[in-house]
């Protein structure tokens, strides 16, 4: 694996730069998660160094490259993500007595936006089979704007994360080289132009960070709901023994740190240009910047919605006796009782929140849902 510093590229030459070396036995490179040099890493590998051909050499360092594979990968994961999400703001709603009827789908049909609808299909999808979530269906007239606004707040978010996965797609399909040659006449056509521009993908990674953040956001406000013994009419910080225990306190702080930093990485990358190569690049897209920032951003929002799954699993000690979640909050709940234990005082929470980080990370917890009600939308 070619070694490439992540710092200090206004759009693609520098890291691709040291990818490319790699492939002509200069530079370094991992085997086996060493890191050794380009050559000595090549021939451990069993991989001959290349003998760069005309023009090969300008066009393993110009493009888009760098810019949309990171910002491929950050996209997967907030996409990942955003699936998450409905299901944990979902459990939120049921085990805080919140009411479904702001999911009714007489009123999603009035504000026909698909990735609202198809949010708000989700949670009652979500909570169809739960006895808790029918008993205080009237409970209250209607909730706070992080519970009743799921399907507004997750269906923008969607939206904007799937156009941009439309722009990636795009790029990665495409030429970004330049210049680009045609064999045409008994010369060839050499025409320039400025492909290796990296706005489409930076003004999405941009848009795609505020989208992130935004889930981030909701869920934060979420999870407080449920540690506010005021609020959520269980013990403060969901412990027995407040006071004495400090229970889920500290995990919202966490949530607090982590979405700070989502919000500074949320201002865009792409409105800044500061001119290079003697002004000939008088403006610069910052693409790359945009795309490093998301993946930053991605890793934090999942750490997010895991603080808030470890409040929901351990809010159901609470719960009136007799209640029975929904089957698909069924699984989850089992799957989590199987590596975290229910908060009786107070204990070690970093791994248990990483454990969930995992679950949400690769999809696990999706698919435990999506094995229950079928594909989440």
């Amino acid at each position: 694996t070619p070694y490439a510093p992540k710092e200090g590229s206004v759009g693609y030459l520098s890291p691709e730069a040291h990818m490319a070396l790699a492939l002509i036995g200069e530079g370094k490179a991992y085997f086996k998660d060493e890191l050794l040099s380009a050559r000595e890493a090549l021939s451990m590998a069993d991989i001959k160094v290349i003998d760069l051909a005309a023009k090969e050499g300008l066009v393993l360092t110009n493009g888009t490259t760098s810019t949309t594979a990171i910002g491929a990968i950050a996209i997967y994961d907030m996409l990942k993500a955003a699936k998450a999400a409905d299901i944990i703001g979902a459990m939120n709603i049921e085990v805080i007595k919140g009411t479904t009827k702001a999911f009714d789908e007489r009123l999603m049909s009035t504000r026909p936006h698909e990735d609202q609808i198809n949010t708000a299909k989700n949670v009652r999808n979500i909570l169809q089979t739960s006895q808790i979530a029918k008993e205080y269906k009237s409970y209250r007239l209607q909730d706070a704007l992080s519970l009743r606004c799921i399907p507004q707040l997750h269906g923008a978010a969607k939206k904007t994360l799937r156009d941009a996965l439309k722009t990636i797609e795009i790029e990665i399909n495409s030429c970004c080289d330049n210049p680009i040659i045609w064999s045409e006449g008994e010369d060839g056509e050499v025409i320039s132009g400025g492909h290796p521009d990296s706005s489409y993908v930076g003004l999405e990674m941009d848009s795609a960070c505020i989208a992130a953040t935004m889930l981030g956001k909701m869920s934060e406000r979420r999870n407080n709901r449920l540690i506010d013994g005021s609020l959520s009419e269980y013990p403060w910080f969901l412990i027995k023994k407040p006071g004495l225990n400090s229970g889920l306190m500290v995990p919202q702080y966490t949530q607090a740190g982590l979405l700070n930093d989502m919000k500074i990485l949320s201002h865009p990358a792409t409105v800044d240009a500061i001119p290079t190569c003697g002004n000939q690049e008088d403006y610069v897209a910052m693409g790359y910047n945009a795309s490093k920032k998301a993946r930053q951003i991605a890793d934090k929002l999942e750490y997010i919605l895991a603080i808030e799954l470890l409040s929901v699993y351990q809010a159901h000690q609470y719960v009136k006796e007799g209640l029975m979640p929904a089957e698909a909050t069924k699984v989850v709940l089992d799957e989590i009782a199987k590596k975290v234990p229910v908060m009786e005082e107070d204990m070690y929470l970093y791994p248990h929140i990483n454990t969930l980080k995992n679950l949400i990370h690769s999809e696990y917890i999706v698919r435990l849902v999506e094995k229950v009600i079928g594909g989440l939308e």
